[in-house]
């Protein structure tokens, strides 16, 4: 089987900058800043004008996956440092009203069903949480980071012995960048 060289490029979009350094790659926009660590020794990554250029001249299956990771990858960054990434989450309470704030970088849920002692979550760097009644918004313009942290929330109110019928209360990811949980 011979192996082919290959090569897949980038565009860059205006008002968005990007540098690589070494393995590092960082993206800076109006969205924010998002950096991200990408190494493989078969695989290249070179900036020639206004495109990211990635190329693997030893192209096994293995390579040709990396590329299209590194691609999604880097179209996350850019799209992140250009509009940032928002995940919003709804406070579901059915039997006790939670009450949901944010004070000095760190979450916190009172009255959980009933609980006296509240309960708290610190809040990554990079990430921006905004309480607006019962509407949760994490913005951030790293999409993992943006994801993790909304799942942090979720897993911070999880309870595992009631039945999730009945006992519906919690806090709950209803709108993803890009998909609309119903």
């Amino acid at each position: 089987m011979e192996k082919k060289e290959i090569i897949t490029e980038i565009e860059i979009p205006e008002g968005i900058a990007l540098e690589i350094k070494g393995s590092m790659i960082e993206a800076k926009g109006k969205g924010g800043e998002v950096a991200k660590e990408m190494s493989n020794p078969n695989i290249k990554i070179t900036k020639e004008g206004n495109k990211i250029i990635l190329k693997s001249i030893k192209s096994t299956k293995r390579e040709r996956k990396l590329i299209n990771t590194f691609r999604a990858h880097i179209t996350n960054m850019i799209k992140g440092a250009g509009e940032g990434y928002i995940y919003k989450l709804k406070v579901c309470s059915g039997h006790f009203p939670m009450n949901v704030s944010v004070k000095d970088k760190e979450l916190i849920v009172k009255n959980f069903f009933g609980e006296k002692i509240p309960r708290r979550l610190k809040i990554k760097e990079g990430a921006n949480i905004k309480v607006e009644g019962d509407i949760i918004s994490v913005e951030s313009a790293n999409k993992e980071l943006a994801g993790q942290v909304s799942a942090d929330i979720e897993q911070l109110v999880r309870r595992t012995k009631y039945d999730t019928r009945i006992f519906q209360d919690g806090i709950w990811i209803i709108e993803k960048e890009g998909k609309e949980i119903k």
